[in-house]
């Protein structure tokens, strides 16, 4: 009767400690939740696990509110691709940083943390308003088609913008550069004192001269100054193309083979250049002939009449010819056609070419390029010099001498 009583193993769990015996820590049982905290690395991973999630769910709103727009307005949700990613980007850094601000347990690292999540979300902030800028933008350029007949205001406009879309994106990199820099302690005094030296404003002086400065203002002119402007036709290096783009600092002409010259801005303010759509989109060209003198040109023009009518290249505004030299053994004919555009007229020129030199070789045989030759007769012999030329010895005129006879000194 004296030994101890011990439960069935299926009843042990009856001797778990008391609720007493948690309050005061007795019986070996593990804390509760009560003594949990968030200034510890478990808090840390919960709140930035929670602040990672309420990111998600409002990008995901936001992009169901883009989704719900492209339904009225094609093609938004697309465009919305670049700043929606962005945003992402720029909130889940805020969160994050939010959440390590509040549950680092370690509060000598916050200084060096907090600065470089203070530069991320600048350098994030700058990316998502660029992307609005470019979007804004874009959605701008759109009411500009420069695929129809007369694109000289479109075009113009595209240059403009683009140029200034460009302009704006840089200004918004050097700010958010510059406040990148001014969070760092005493960079702000060291800044001013920069600016207020005149050995600065002698550096910025020199600078401005270099060809890169001078690039960025020949851009801008020649953007706002209307010189040329994207999709027109220029004659530039000897070379025909088109302005395929247009920056800060250089212009892309596309050749007619598609090659792409790149030339520096200050070449368009400085060199003389052809700009054939400078004032309207309609271009004028011709095709030089060189045939012979007997071709009947009343037939060439019927010809040339019926080749245009016959062609949707033509803009029914101007068909030609004229006799621009009549030099030599050949005569040079310029048929002269019109366009709509540079790539109409460019082969409408070369459908000129072929069918008029298949006409001529078919219609008008006689007109194709001759060599003429006229052989006279031989020199007729004066007959009084060659008897006082047989009396001296010496040979006949047209005569070759004979062996051995020397002419006289």
């Amino acid at each position: 009767m004296g030994s101890a009583f011990t439960l069935p193993a299926r009843l042990r769990w009856a001797d778990r400690p008391t609720t007493t015996d948690q309050e005061t820590g007795t019986g070996g049982f593990v804390p509760d939740i009560d003594t949990f905290t968030w200034q510890s690395w478990p808090g840390l991973a919960i709140a930035v696990a929670i602040a990672l999630g309420i990111v998600i769910v409002v990008t995901g709103m936001l992009a169901l509110v883009a989704r719900i727009a492209s339904r009225k307005w094609a093609g938004t949700y697309a465009t919305f691709g670049p700043p929606r990613r962005r945003l992402r980007i720029l909130l889940g850094l805020i969160g994050v940083w939010i959440a390590v601000a509040l549950t680092l347990p370690e509060p000598d690292w916050r200084p060096a943390i907090n600065q470089t999540f203070r530069i991320l979300v600048i350098l994030a902030a700058a990316w998502f308003i660029t992307a609005v800028v470019q979007l804004f933008f874009d959605r701008v350029l759109r009411r500009y088609d420069i695929t129809v007949d007369d694109n000289r205001v479109a075009r113009r406009m595209q240059t403009q913008l683009r140029l200034i879309s460009r302009v704006v994106v840089v200004i918004i990199g050097l700010l958010a550069i510059a406040a990148a820099l001014l969070t760092f302690p005493g960079a702000q005094a060291a800044g001013a004192s920069l600016l207020a030296s005149a050995g600065l404003a002698s550096v910025i002086a020199g600078l401005a001269a270099q060809s890169t400065l001078a690039n960025v203002f020949a851009g801008m002119q020649l953007a706002f100054s209307d010189a040329i402007r994207l999709d027109d036709v220029v004659v530039v290096e000897g070379e025909f193309g088109r302005v395929e783009d247009i920056t800060l600092t250089y212009v892309v002409v596309r050749i007619w083979d598609q090659r792409r010259l790149v030339l520096p801005s200050t070449y368009f303010t400085t060199t003389p250049f052809a700009n054939w759509t400078r004032s309207a989109s309609e271009l004028m060209g011709t095709v030089e002939l060189d045939v012979d003198w007997r071709i009947d040109v009343d037939a060439m023009r019927a010809e040339l009449t019926r080749i245009v009518e016959a062609s949707p290249l033509w803009d029914e505004r101007v068909a030609s010819i004229a006799v621009t030299s009549a030099i030599g053994g050949h005569v040079r004919v310029r048929p002269l056609v019109s366009a709509r555009n540079s790539s109409d007229l460019w082969d409408l020129q070369i459908l000129v070419r072929e069918k008029l030199v298949d006409w001529v070789r078919r219609e008008a045989p006689e007109a194709l390029p001759t060599q003429r030759v006229e052989l006279g007769e031989a020199a007729p012999v004066n007959t009084e010099d060659a008897r006082g030329r047989a009396r001296r010895g010496g040979p006949v005129a047209g005569e070759a001498p004979a062996d051995g006879d020397e002419s006289a000194s």
